[in-house]
C-alpha cells in the first residue's frame, strides 16, 4: 500500500476515541481546498510493518486507527483488508474515511470496519467544479450514500463549508442525505495558495446549521 503519512495519536479524527491515523497517498479527486495534497506527490513512503509496529507500541492508550487519504478505496482491497485485520487483532477499532466514489470496494470493506466518514464535497450538481471528477462518478457516490444509510455500520457524512458554497448548497446536500444519522458542517481552513479566500463567518455557519437541523441531525466542527 502507498502509505505516505502517519499520525501516532489524534483526539479529533474518530469521535470519542483516541486514534492513530494512517494516510494512503492515492486520490481520484483534485480538490483545490485539500490540505493533504502534498501526500499525493510525496516520495516518502512508510513501510507497512513499521506503521503496524508503531500502532502496536501505542495500543495500550489507543482506541482505534483511522485509515484516511487521499482515498483509501483506491488501494487493493485484499491488502487493505489484511492490514485492517492486523489492526483489529490488536483490539483496536477501525474508522475509514472515503469520498464514496468506489461503492464496490466500500461494500467489501464494510464488514471489517467500525465507522465510516464519507465526505459530501458539495451538492451533486456542483461536484464537477469542486472535485474535477467526471459526472459519471455521481451515480457511484449516490450508491455509497444509500449503502451507508441502509447498512449496519456506524457512519457520518461531512461537508467542509467552502467559501464557494452557500446556505442553499448545504440545504441541497441535506435533502440528498435526508434520513442520515449524523451530518457535520466543517469550517474551511485556508490552504497554501488560497490565503485570500476567507472562510464564512461563524454566525453564517451557525445559522445554516440551524436550518439544516430542521431536516436532519447536524453539528458544526472547527469553530
Amino acid at each position: 500500500m502507498k502509505i505516505t503519512g502517519f499520525t501516532p495519536n489524534s483526539f479529533v479524527d474518530y469521535p470519542n476515541n483516541i486514534a492513530a491515523v494512517v494516510f494512503l497517498g492515492r486520490c481520484n479527486f483534485d480538490c483545490w481546498f485539500c490540505h493533504n495534497k502534498w501526500m499525493l506527490k510525496s516520495k516518502k513512503m512508510f513501510d507497512e510493518s513499521y506503521i503496524l509496529n508503531k500502532i502496536k507500541d501505542n495500543a495500550s492508550f489507543l482506541d482505534a486507527v483511522v485509515i484516511s487519504g487521499g482515498e483509501p478505496t483506491l488501494e487493493d482491497s485484499q491488502k487493505l483488508i489484511e492490514f485492517i485485520k492486523k489492526i483489529k487483532a490488536m483490539g483496536l477499532k477501525v474508522k475509514l474515511d472515503t469520498n464514496g466514489t468506489n461503492p464496490k470496494k466500500l461494500e467489501e470493506l464494510l464488514p471489517y470496519v467500525d465507522y465510516v466518514a464519507m465526505d459530501i464535497k458539495s451538492p451533486l450538481s456542483k461536484y464537477r467544479e469542486i472535485t474535477c471528477i467526471d459526472d459519471r462518478e455521481l451515480l457511484a457516490i449516490k450508491k455509497s450514500i444509500d449503502m451507508l444509510m441502509n447498512g449496519s455500520v456506524e457512519y457520518e457524512f461531512r461537508t467542509t463549508f467552502l467559501p464557494t458554497l452557500k446556505t442553499e448548497d448545504i440545504l441541497e446536500i441535506a435533502h440528498t442525505i435526508k434520513g442520515c444519522k449524523k451530518y457535520y458542517l466543517q469550517q474551511y481552513v485556508p490552504v497554501e495558495g488560497y490565503e485570500g479566500v476567507a472562510p464564512h463567518p461563524p454566525k453564517y455557519i451557525k445559522k445554516t446549521c440551524e436550518m439544516i437541523q430542521k431536516i436532519l441531525p447536524c453539528e458544526i466542527r472547527g469553530l
